[in-house]
């Protein structure tokens, strides 16, 4: 078919994977720095840095482009298509006044969840829209369009038509476009901003945004979370946990779920399925937290872990260090249970610290199997994901095999996969119905056999008697 490249525009740099577009061969690969932003940005920055990850000829012979970019950031462009501001992105704070305020602008957290999928949060553009409006009133008044960032990019490749495009994926994350309907909910717009903007139109996964001035073709390009699942290649049957300071469970599901109290977000994927989405506080801030306490770093707190044995000889802690989402208790704090002579040892304290992590987890993915979501493989993702304990409990609790895939930039690749898929259907070898059958990421898979399962059973069931009793009924709420 050809030469296609993957760009990833993040919030730390840009990266540029060239593959073959048929069988998914790396061929060369760029990276240049973004300037520290947050939290706000110059997206003409980006563009600079896009520009040097593509020095030395590493995008010689592509013939299509896909980007993907950080989710949840906000460009607002005047009737001229200038910039009004600097770019809000995902992690402004200062924005979660304003998503409780749209929360019951509308209604409270149900009626949100059934017109978009999700519950206002700070990093959504819709709170980012309220926020502008209650404190940049000048600037509000000059919006005339809203893009993200993979959005601006791709008009920007494109030479700035009049046309703006942006893809299912990332048009979910806004909250103010519904997985479920397909459609965007202007007035949810109007609600944040006090006035109506051009939304850009929602392309199919395999549709082609359009050709740049030099005849290279791009593909519609989509978020970081949706472009990563790609890349990595799951599909029906898989999730994904990545473990973060805090963590986030999601799999690929046939429908989106509408959930009532918000513990659910319902993106697309870039597929033309959906990935529901389950976020946790509390990741592996919790095993640097006993790291310090201990007096050791992350492997040394997995040597230790696994020093002690399952169950850390009756100790549990509730790893809400910073609040909790899943279930929601925003003001808690973490709890240590079951100390006894025996069991006050660091090894207990660490496997502890490691099996509470993984249950609270574990717990985010029960919310998506209760709705019907399969999981038969959790693929790990994260820098944590590579330490043995991680990799010696999680089967157990998580109830699936464990896969780790290698280090990569997935988000750049399944960012090529998808200017692939666009150039094949142009040239008609493949279906727009059928992404390329690229092989899957190279990884390492851990097993959960019987005898692993009632163990897991067995600290499980430990630890939800220790989080019942701390806070009766909090998790069967969000089930």
């Amino acid at each position: 078919m050809g030469i296609v490249a993957g760009l990833g525009s993040s919030s730390e740099g840009t990266s540029v994977v060239v593959c073959d577009a048929e069988s998914g061969a790396v061929l060369r690969q760029g990276y240049a720095p973004h300037p520290a932003s947050a939290p706000e940005g110059d997206p003409q920055a980006w563009l600079i840095s896009l520009g040097e990850a593509a020095t030395g000829g590493v995008l010689e012979g592509v013939q299509a482009i896909g980007v993907a970019a950080q989710q949840h950031g906000l460009l607002t462009l005047d009737a001229g298509g200038v910039l009004v501001r600097p770019a809000l992105l995902g992690n402004d704070k200062r924005v979660q006044s304003a998503a409780a305020e749209l929360t019951d602008a509308l209604g409270g957290r149900a009626a949100w969840a059934e017109a978009v999928g999700s519950v206002p949060q700070a990093g959504q553009a819709v709170a980012k829209l309220r926020w502008l409006a209650r404190n940049e009133p000048e600037s509000a008044a000059r919006v005339a369009a809203v893009l993200q960032p993979h959005d601006w990019l791709v008009w920007q490749l494109l030479g700035r038509p009049m046309r703006r495009v942006t893809d299912r994926g990332d048009a979910s994350g806004t909250g103010f476009w519904s997985a479920a309907t397909g459609e965007w909910r202007p007035d949810l717009v109007e609600l944040a901003l006090g006035r109506q903007a051009a939304l850009p139109d929602v392309l199919g996964p395999a549709e082609p945004a359009g050709h740049t001035p030099e005849g290279l073709l791009i593909s519609a390009g989509t978020g970081e979370t949706m472009a990563a699942a790609f890349g990595l290649g799951v599909g029906p049957g898989d999730a994904v946990v990545s473990l973060g300071a805090s963590g986030s469970v999601f799999a690929v599901h046939h429908s989106a779920l509408a959930d009532g109290t918000g513990t659910i977000t319902s993106f697309a994927d870039a597929t033309g399925m959906h990935l529901p989405v389950v976020h946790t506080l509390n990741a592996v801030r919790v095993l640097r937290g006993t790291a310090e306490m201990l007096g050791t770093d992350l492997p040394g707190l997995s040597e230790l872990a696994l020093r002690s044995s399952a169950g850390s000889y009756g100790l549990v802690l509730l790893p809400y260090l910073e609040g909790e989402r899943t279930p929601h208790l925003p003001h808690t704090a973490g709890t240590l249970a079951g100390l006894r002579r025996e069991s006050m040892k660091p090894e207990h304290l660490a496997r502890a610290a490691f099996e509470g992590m993984l249950c609270g987890l574990t717990d985010a993915l029960d919310v998506l199997r209760g709705r019907g979501v399969e999981v038969r493989r959790v693929f790990l993702l994260g820098a944590a994901a590579e330490l043995p304990a991680v990799q010696a409990i999680a089967p157990s609790l998580f109830g699936a095999q464990v896969v780790v895939p290698q280090p990569a930039d997935y988000a750049a690749l399944g960012a090529a996969k998808q200017a692939a898929w666009a150039l094949g259907a142009q040239q008609g070898v493949l279906s727009p119905q059928q992404p390329p059958l690229w092989p899957a990421a190279a990884s390492a898979a851990f097993d959960v056999t019987g005898e692993d399962l009632a163990v897991g059973q067995a600290v499980r069931q430990q630890y939800a008697t220790v989080r019942e009793q701390t806070h009766p009924g909090a998790f069967d709420a969000v089930q």
